[in-house]
């Protein structure tokens, strides 16, 4: 069986079935043009003190070579009909120091994901879906150590992209998860890069969506064929122009 593995930089899932022929998909994205500053965060006291750095906005992660982190990549077409089993490991969303962490994840339909609160003080999660079958839930975690291991799997329940999380006690903090079927989808690392691993044999659109680049676009989408060895499957996307 196929195990899923979890970075905060990275998230690469892997298929919970056997396959005769697989292959890795790895590639990177990378942002043309020059993105707009981001945005200083009007923190109060409390969270002031939790920072040691000035905080900013997370709209556009660039990295080495014009990397773009915070990418959603996914296969979106080439696996109906398929099913999936979920996977057991849990995936975290994290409170700390008046942010969400990982600002951008993926999951599987029917994984578990913990919610946690890191912080001395009180955050709200507010889940906001628009899918057909997912519903929005609303709570607080008002404790340093604060867990919910239940609220996700009982109110996400069909594919989306993305989920937008965000805390009505502050209103800078915001988190967005991929939303998928199946196991095969990553988000990039600081530097752009991505891998989606154990891909079964077969054609496919590999879809990269960027919640600033693309908004209510589907995102960049390309046609690729997964054998038995590794496929390379490169992105550039541009900053649109503005509004």
């Amino acid at each position: 069986m196929n195990k899923l593995t979890l970075s905060l930089s990275v998230v690469v899932l892997a298929g919970s079935l056997q396959w005769a022929s697989a292959g890795d998909i790895t590639g990177k994205v990378t942002l043309k043009g020059t993105p707009p500053p981001e945005i200083t965060i009007p923190y109060d006291d409390t969270c002031s003190k939790l920072h040691p750095a000035i905080p900013t906005t997370r709209r556009y992660v660039v990295g080495k070579d014009n990397g773009l982190a915070n990418v959603f990549v996914y296969i979106s077409k080439g696996l109906e009909g398929k099913k999936f089993t979920a996977p057991t490991e849990v995936v975290e969303l994290d409170q700390i120091g008046c942010n969400y962490n990982p600002y951008v994840f993926g999951v599987m339909v029917g994984q578990p994901v913990r919610i946690k609160n890191s912080d001395p003080l009180m955050h709200n999660i507010h889940a906001l879906p628009t899918a057909d079958g997912n519903t929005e839930f609303n709570f607080a975690e008002t404790a340093q150590g604060d867990v919910n291991d239940t609220k996700w799997t009982d109110s996400i329940k069909a594919p989306e992209v993305m989920v937008k999380l965000k805390c009505d006690v502050h209103n800078w903090m915001y988190a967005y998860a991929g939303v998928q079927a199946h196991p095969f989808f990553a988000v990039t690392d600081a530097d752009g890069n991505f891998k989606i691993a154990n891909v079964p044999a077969g054609s496919y659109t590999l879809t990269a969506y960027h919640l600033k680049v693309h908004g209510i676009n589907p995102g960049a989408a390309q046609d690729i064929t997964v054998a038995d060895s590794p496929v390379t499957a490169n992105f550039t996307v541009e900053v649109p122009p503005p509004q």
